[in-house]
């Protein structure tokens, strides 16, 4: 787990967390990180130190602490949601306007994707990485 110091197009300040540093270079191409303040997804490291811990004290770290617990949500989301790979947007609106029972559903959706159904009001949230659990090998 890796923690960036972030700022927007618009100088707002903001931390998050990502897996490793490949992690947060592959969201922020896709346009996947986006400034809570103003919702700009033009987004660039800040400057920061970093965190060095001993190998007595590395098990306290925070570092530590939110891998134990970005493993915890991944299980809740494995066995409590269920999958719907690409059809994400599809399920998460037929949802919302009363065509599908509602559930727990994730999957994946283009950052297009995930702004259309923002803007029509249908309550969705990106996962980082470091949360989203690995899908199951066939969608049901």
């Amino acid at each position: 787990m890796i923690k960036y110091a972030l700022r927007c197009e618009h100088d707002d300040r903001f931390e998050a967390w990502f897996a490793d540093s490949s992690g947060y270079d592959d969201q922020a191409a896709r346009g996947l990180i986006e400034c809570p303040e103003c919702g700009s997804i033009k987004i660039s490291k800040a400057i920061m130190a970093p965190a060095v811990a001993t190998s007595r004290k590395r098990e306290a770290t925070p570092q530590h602490q939110l891998k134990e617990i970005a493993g915890k949500v991944r299980t809740h989301i494995r066995n409590n949601y269920d999958y719907v790979g690409n059809e994400f947007a599809t399920e998460a609106r037929a949802m919302h306007d009363g065509d599908k029972p509602e559930r727990l559903i994730y999957g994946e959706a283009s950052p297009k994707e995930s702004k259309a159904l923002k803007d029509e009001g249908v309550p969705v949230t990106p996962l980082p990485d470091a949360l989203t659990p690995v899908p199951p090998k066939k969608v049901n």
